[in-house]
Parts: C-alpha cells; structure tokens; sequence
C-alpha cells in the first residue's frame, strides 16, 4: 500500500534469495488466497522492477561505457547487466559503433556482442542492413560466436546478395560454425523453414517472459539506427512469421511457398481480434484482400496448412478468398497427392465444412470427384441449422446459422438451375422438405424453388404444402405457388388429388386474395390436368 518503486523492489529481492523463495511459495498457497492475492502482487512488482531495470537506456549507456573501464571488475559487471539487458542493449552497442569519437571503445563493444545471448540475435540480424561495413562486418562474426540457428537465413542472404567479397567470406565462416548443412539451401528455403518455426510457436524463439509486449525490430536507414516497435504477443510469432515469408521473397521472388505462408500467418493474427500493429499503417489491406489479390495456388497453400493444423479460423478465412477467386479447376487443386478443399469438406469446425461444401456447389463442378456425396451432406447439414436446435453456442451463434443455412440453399439453387451433374440433390431432399416448415421465410422460399427441380412425388407436394398453408405469410404462399408452377412444367403433375382437390378449393373460393388466386392458377395450368376440373371452375361462375 506505501506504492513502492519497483526498480528498487527488484534490486532488494535480487539480494534476498531466500525471500524471494517464500514469496513464491506463498504465492502459490491454497489455504490463504488472501496471502496468496498479496504475494503475487508482490511478485508483479518484482517482475515491473526487472524489466524497468533492464531496459533503462540511461544504465545501458553507461554499461557501455563501463567496458572501457581500468577496471576488470567495472568491465565484468558491465558484461553481466548487458546481458540482462538482452535485445534492448544492442541498439545503444549500434549507436556506440557509429560514433566515430567513440573509436577507442569499439574493440571492447565488439568483443561483447556474442556475450549478450540469443535475445541479442533478431535485432543484430536487423542490423545487418546497415551501410557500416565495419560495423556489418562485426555482427556478422558475433552471430557465429552466438551459434544460433535464426542466424542462418540472414547469414545466407549475405552471402548470396552481398557485393563485397570479405563480407560473403565472413558470413559463410559464421554460417558453417552454425550449421555447415545450411550452405546447401538457399537464403529462401531457410527463411521460409524459420517462417515455420515462428508460425507454430517453437519455445527458442520467444520473447523474453518480463513484459506483456514483445519487440520487433526495424532498421531506419534514415537516422541509421535500430528502432523497435511493440507488439503484442498474442501475434508476434505471426507477425515475425510474415517477416521471415518476406525476407524469403526478397532473396528469390520466385520462391511461391513463402506466398502461402504470409497468407496464413496473417489469418492467423487476425483470429487473434487484435488490431495490427502501428507499421502496418492506418490504409494497410486486410488479410482477404491479399489472399484474394494472391489466387488460389496460395489460398490452396494456405488451406491445406490449416487443415493439417486442424485451424478452424485459417481454413474458413482461406476458403471464403477461394470462394471469390476460383473457378472449377483451381477449386479442385492438387497440393501433390492432396486437394485441400476437398479434405476440409471432412474438417471438424461445421463452418469450414458448409463453406467448403458452398464454394465447390457454387463453382459448379463438371467433373464428376469421389467426395461429391459430401457437398450434399453438408449443404444438406447447413439447411438443418434450426433456430429451434441445440447447435447454437458462443462460436456457433443463431446469425452464424442462419447465414449457412440461406448460403446452402442459395448454393443447392444453383446447382439445381444449372442441371449440376456431379453434385446430387437427391440426397438433400429431406432436409430441403423439412425447410419449407421452417419459420425463416427467406429459407422456404429458397428450398421451394430447389425442390422444384426433383424429380419426385414428395418434393412438389412439400412445395403444394408450403402453398397452401394458411399460416404462412402471403408473400411465401405466393412463392411456393411459383416453385409449385415450375416443378409441374419440369416434371409434369406428381400431386395427389387431395393437393389438387386444395389447389382448386383455393380457386375457387371468393375470400380467396386475388394475388393469390392468381399466382395458384399459373401453378395449377402448369399442372396439365384433365378437363373436368377446369370446365367445372369456368362454369362456376356462369351467369347464363
């Protein structure tokens, strides 16, 4: 409750080993959730402390300066609180070495670089687009002192890229202390391998655990300087993934599989709900607008990552570009013996499914595929997505259903008008009959006109049904009446005569609404029926 400071709460605890061993513990205590509530404020307060601490740029400068010192002791205690300082303490090494009345101190800045560990690497690997030489020269033997593999691609693209000759020299030295089996790929393939590593979160590459941000550092070639922007870890390793796809390109534009895995990464920080970061800029597309700009070669790339990873949210986002991208062919892709869209018509997540199942009905197959029982399986699924069902949950919402609901029956229409051979809606026949009782009038109407395309008996009665029942809005009794004039002149008269006796009931009646009397006659003339009933509604009404 006194507020206290927490650089010097931390430099306390960082003196009381034993403390700090009890407030740990009862942080973790059961039986007193108060003391517990307690400690691990205490423990937040350690932790602020540690990170103001350690990134205070006024104690790195003068750590800096301290490995100059006469004095070994100031020299190794300068070491150590570098080190602590990780990634925060390489832009003000970088600033140091570009400041020729500093000359005197480079050797012993130099010498420290590979002492600060790997949180040093992913700002000197940014580093390396400085025009200094000397100071390009330095980073590139500290990441080979440092051993780490995210040194790799960086080191590669120099010395496939790099025009000076002892450069390329160096970087190939550091490369083979690393790993000398990475001389054999090129700076793409090891970029796009690190993309990987980022996309799925491998544990070496994480940002230190001391703060809620992570950084990502840029060169500003302006003031030559490193700069860092925060970000928020929820999507750093995306983020970081999406530069690593980039970095490939520039190495070999040709290099597509880089293509696939930025249109992935940046779904993926998308599902996140998070606003990117400030680079990315206030006019910077989303995600669908590169994934549709793209193609479907990439978006296939994409999917069947997702897929694979079983990502709901990746597989949906690259279906939905596919939807407005591809045509039949590019649908059906092959990524080697796999086609995507077709393996997330069996996906976990219902939405991946129905949209997958939407985009081929949609396309409008010609060629007849194995899976095509599986279109109509789940379109049929989609329509069975009841407001009155138990399938709405937190991810799955009412409107959700809904829109699926509508977007299969819109899909089934198509496939229906256009004769689809490939794609049977013999199989959707009941959930279609079941959606002309359903209470979303857009959704009858819409099963109405694609059961008017069936060849049987149950399906236009179903539509004379929805027709002529009397608690249905007029303008979905109209409707029907339409579908029902439709099925009768594609596949003649399958009704029994207890429907047409109601058709004529409903005719013939004065309290009948004209616009429905008129739209029941069309059906009924469509109908081709014998004469008798005719001639008896014309002499009805004779006044003769």
């Amino acid at each position: 409750e006194s507020n206290p400071e927490p650089v010097t709460m931390f430099t306390i605890s960082s003196k009381n080993e034993q403390g700090m061993s009890l407030v740990m513990k009862a942080k973790e205590n059961e039986f007193d959730a108060e003391l517990a509530q307690l400690s691990g404020k205490l423990m937040d307060l350690i932790d602020e402390g540690r990170f103001l601490r350690r990134h205070d740029p006024k104690l790195i400068v003068d750590q800096i300066k301290q490995l100059s010192s006469d004095s070994p002791r100031a020299q190794s205690a300068a070491v150590k609180r570098l080190q602590d300082a990780g990634e925060y303490a390489i832009m003000y090494i970088a600033d140091a070495l570009n400041d020729s009345d500093r000359k005197s101190e480079w050797p012993n800045i130099v010498g420290t670089l590979p002492k600060i560990g790997k949180e040093a690497v992913r700002p000197l690997t940014t580093l390396l687009q400085t025009d200094n030489l000397m100071i390009k020269a330095n980073v590139i033997t500290a990441l080979g002192e440092l051993e780490y593999p995210h040194s790799l691609p960086y080191l590669k693209y120099i010395i496939e890229k790099e025009d000076s000759a002892e450069l390329r020299k160096l970087a190939s030295e550091s490369l083979i202390r690393i790993n000398p089996d990475a001389l054999r790929l090129s700076a793409a393939q090891l970029f796009y391998a690190s993309g990987e590593d980022y996309y799925y979160h491998i544990n070496s590459l994480q940002p230190p655990q001391d703060a809620n941000f992570a950084n990502i550092w840029f060169w500003d070639s302006n003031s030559q300087r490193l700069k860092r922007v925060e970000v928020d870890k929820s999507y750093f390793n995306e983020l970081m993934a999406m530069r690593c796809c980039e970095w490939a390109l520039k190495a070999d534009p040709s290099f597509g599989q880089s293509i696939g895995l930025w249109i992935a990464s940046f779904f993926k920080s998308e599902s996140t709900g998070i606003a990117m970061p400030e680079y990315f800029g206030a006019d910077h597309p989303d995600a669908l607008t590169y994934a549709t700009t793209a193609g479907p070669e990439y978006l296939h790339q994409a999917l069947a990552r997702a897929v694979k990873d079983n990502d709901a949210y990746v597989a949906l986002a690259s279906i939905e570009g596919l939807a407005v991208t591809a045509g039949e062919k590019s649908l059906l892709y092959r990524l080697g013996v796999a086609q995507p869209l077709i393996q997330a018509l069996s996906f976990k997540d219902r939405a991946v499914r129905f949209s997958a199942a939407i985009t081929i009905a949609t396309a409008g197959p010609i060629q007849n595929f194995a899976e095509s029982k599986l279109v109509t399986d789940n379109l049929s699924e989609a329509l069975d997505q009841n407001p009155a069902g138990n399938s709405v949950s937190e991810s799955w919402t009412q409107p959700l259903a809904d829109s699926y609901a509508i977007r299969s029956a819109m899909a089934m229409l198509k496939l229906a008008e256009t004769r689809n051979m490939v794609v049977s809606l013999a199989g959707a026949q009941s959930s279609l009959i079941n959606a002309t009782k359903d209470r979303r009038n857009e959704l009858q109407v819409l099963a109405g006109q694609v059961l008017a395309y069936l060849n049987s008996p149950d399906a236009q009665r179903s539509i004379a049904a929805m027709a002529l029942n009397p608690a249905n809005p007029m303008e979905v009794r109209k409707q029907a009446f339409n579908s029902l004039s439709q099925s009768a002149k594609i596949n003649a008269s399958l009704l029994d005569n207890e429907s047409i006796d109601a058709i004529y009931g409903l005719l013939s009646s004065p309290d009948t609404p004209a616009e429905l009397r008129s739209a029941a006659a069309a059906a009924y003339g469509a109908l081709n029926l014998p004469s008798q009933k005719v001639k008896d509604l014309i002499l009805s009404q004779s006044k003769s």
